[in-house]
């Protein structure tokens, strides 16, 4: 099953995480410092609450689709660059506490989009052992947000 992602960063994660909770009638399928995630049956929907700054105002971090399988990644970035789209990937990585094989494409605004299947748990947000504020989706990296 396929899904879309919405990633927020959110200043206040635990209002964020109240407010979607009740949105959708959920409770997150994954908690961690600075981090939570829901996986949303209807609409099938992962959305993903990343920790920003106090007092910023939320902000679309990236979208992807979920999908179940590392061959399903790799015929979406086969098509992908078929359409002569730059694609830009990641194999074995550790980002937002799973373990993933994905591949990248921005949109005509820059707004990044991922193509990832989740592998494994991971013990960290990124690629070390960092804070939400250091970390994987941190506006520097490139764990959740590729360099263009």
């Amino acid at each position: 099953m396929s899904r879309a992602q919405l990633a927020l960063r959110v200043s206040d994660l635990e209002a964020s995480i109240t407010f979607y909770s009740k949105l959708f009638d959920t409770e997150p399928a994954k908690r961690r410092e600075g981090y939570a995630n829901f996986a949303i049956a209807e609409p099938p929907l992962k959305l993903v609450l990343i920790e920003g700054e106090p007092g910023q105002e939320t902000r679309l971090d990236h979208l992807g689709v979920e999908v179940d399988s590392t061959a399903q990644v790799d015929a979406a970035t086969d098509r992908l660059r078929k359409a002569d789209l730059a694609t830009s990937e990641e194999n074995d990585t550790s980002c937002c506490y799973a373990l993933q094989d994905k591949v990248w494409v921005h949109g005509p605004g820059q707004e990044p989009w991922e193509v990832y299947v989740v592998k494994a748990d991971a013990d960290t947000l990124g690629k070390s052992a960092t804070t939400a504020s250091e970390g994987c989706c941190s506006t520097e990296s490139t764990c959740c947000t590729p360099a263009r």
